[in-house]
């Protein structure tokens, strides 16, 4: 990216009255999504650490004595905000014979980058959930959010059942059930059955087509005969997240919803704040920045089973 700054001489139309209108900032982002899919929190920290604390077995049966059980540590999970900033340059003769309105407007597209930006981020547990590659978190486990590999501490838990969260499947409502008993046979860390609520399809644009159509459908997907009912209907809600199709159009997951909001977190370690430092004299140019600090990580995978055909 270039440093130089915006001069009248790259701009000169805008010093222009006799332009009729000026077209800019016509379009909105996309939505963020961060208070909508994750725990926010805030912090005054370098790194947030977190670590999971295992479960109590079964109570034996009482011969006479009683049979003392043991925890089992969970794994440990350091989360590290990365620093973000940028900014641009504007010229002196620029801000003051502007005749378009559209100089003075240009600081508000700092927060419309930053914004972007944070957005991108907090897509990325959706964008790369196969992916043991994270930006912020140095994960114990070590292995991907969605994986067929999880494991547990507790000794002698197998983890061949249970504890495979990724699939392949294209969506549809043969295989979006498919998913779901993948998801509710879910095991702790000492291989005992968990109670989920699977409740929510997040997908792209590309699939949103046939998402709807089974929510909303009364009959099964490609079936003439009403009496063959979907039994998808009134079960889910779904989420789109157009910028999924940017990366793997077929991708889709299913989300236990409040069970995501307690695991899926969001770090704001220094909010988006503005600058606006001195005239540079010298030059006469106007300097206009942004910074902010931001971290997401997740404490469990259990929330989350996933699935793409790609």
């Amino acid at each position: 990216m270039s440093e130089s700054p915006l001069t009248s001489a790259q701009a000169v139309r805008l010093l222009d009255k006799n332009i009729t209108k000026f077209f800019w900032d016509e379009y909105k982002g996309l939505d963020m999504i961060i208070d909508r899919l994750y725990d926010r929190i805030k912090s005054k920290r370098a790194w947030e650490e977190f670590q999971s604390f295992g479960s109590l077995p079964d109570p034996q049966l009482f011969n006479g004595v009683i049979q003392m059980q043991n925890f089992n540590m969970g794994y440990h999970t350091k989360v590290v905000p990365l620093e973000y900033a940028g900014g641009f340059t504007l010229e002196r003769l620029l801000l003051d014979t502007d005749q378009s309105g559209i100089i003075k407007q240009l600081p508000k597209q700092l927060a419309t980058a930053a914004n972007r930006k944070m957005n991108k981020i907090a897509h990325e547990p959706f964008i790369y959930p196969d992916s043991a590659a994270f930006t912020f978190q140095t994960s114990e486990e070590g292995v991907a959010l969605a994986s067929n590999s999880h494991t547990t501490k507790t000794p002698d838990v197998p983890t061949s059942s249970g504890f495979d969260n990724l699939a392949t499947y294209a969506f549809d409502p043969a295989n979006l059930e498919a998913l779901r008993l993948q998801g509710m046979g879910f095991r702790d860390d000492i291989g005992e059955r968990i109670q989920m609520n699977f409740d929510t399809i997040i997908h792209g644009s590309a699939l949103s087509g046939d998402v709807q159509e089974m929510l909303l459908s009364s009959s099964k997907s490609g079936q003439d005969n009403s009496g063959i009912v979907n039994i998808q209907k009134g079960r889910w809600k779904s989420i789109e997240l157009p910028m999924l199709d940017d990366y793997s159009p077929t991708g889709w997951g299913i989300v236990d919803f409040k069970a995501m909001k307690n695991s899926l977190m969001w770090v704001d370690a220094a909010p988006l704040e503005f600058n606006t430092p001195p005239w540079e004299y010298d030059h006469q140019m106007r300097k206009y920045q942004d910074y902010f600090r931001v971290a997401w990580g997740f404490r469990d995978w259990r929330w989350l089973v996933w699935s793409d055909p790609a």
